[in-house]
């Protein structure tokens, strides 16, 4: 049985430099956390450093998957180990120290009224740190697309932080995920939101990786575009949820 009702999702690759501090931030926290490692055979050596890890902490858990496959399918395989556990919070947060460990208290609090908690970059203005100001703008230029397009009234679909209350993650079928790169982000959201399931958002600073590489890709940016429009469809061309939300 797991020592928490709270798990944080991490998926790595390549993320050796920034895991022995991160996940020891995670377990400092006042309130008592488990975290999941699932990597995608690193070629640094990741794999093994969380199972080194592992060894020491019960806390920590590692899913080694056999090769980098992509975000979404890191994530949903991370969402499924946890459905079969006695998890009740479900986080999503990124490797690199992007994310501030301290603000989970917050997401905890918030979900206590909400199915799905995203920490967004830019409600009630911009928290971002140490990013170019071509990639803001493109993030920021998402995040109108996107609600333009769906009429989903989140600030910041893109955004990788996140806390799911069980019961929004068991309502989804996992294997019917098709996006990967970060549209996966924007298709989970919006799959809850069009169900009726509440959603809040938790203002973040966002703080750009200082050690390893970006993931972004055109590729990524490219399956964002038109996600969106798949999305609007599947949601039979409405702008709003298919039932209203629950109280």
């Amino acid at each position: 049985m797991p020592s928490a009702r709270t798990l944080v999702i991490i998926p790595t690759y390549n993320e050796r430099e920034n895991l022995p501090a991160l996940s020891a931030r995670l377990l400092a926290l006042s309130t008592p956390v488990d975290l999941l490692v699932v990597d995608d055979n690193s070629p640094d050596g990741t794999g093994p450093l969380a199972d080194d890890l592992s060894a020491r902490h019960p806390q920590i858990h590692v899913l080694h998957r056999p090769g980098k496959a992509g975000l979404g399918r890191a994530y949903c395989a991370g969402f499924k180990w946890a459905l079969e556990r006695d998890y009740e919070f479900v986080f999503e947060m990124d490797g690199d120290f992007s994310h501030d460990p301290n603000d989970i208290p917050r997401f905890l609090a918030a979900a206590q009224d909400a199915d799905l908690v995203i920490g967004s970059r830019y409600s009630n203005g911009i928290r971002v740190i140490n990013w170019p100001l071509r990639r803001l703008l493109l993030s920021l230029a998402a995040a109108r697309y996107v609600r333009l397009i769906t009429g989903m009234p989140v600030s910041d679909p893109t955004g990788g932080f996140k806390c799911f209350r069980r019961r929004a993650l068991a309502s989804l079928n996992l294997d019917a995920v098709e996006s990967n790169g970060y549209s996966f982000q924007i298709e989970l959201t919006h799959k809850l939101w069009r169900a009726g399931m509440s959603i809040a958002e938790v203002p973040i600073i966002f703080t750009d990786r200082f050690l390893g590489q970006s993931k972004m890709s055109g590729a990524i940016v490219r399956e964002a575009v038109w996600i969106v429009w798949r999305m609007l469809f599947q949601n039979g061309l409405r702008r709003h949820p298919r039932v209203p939300h629950r109280p």
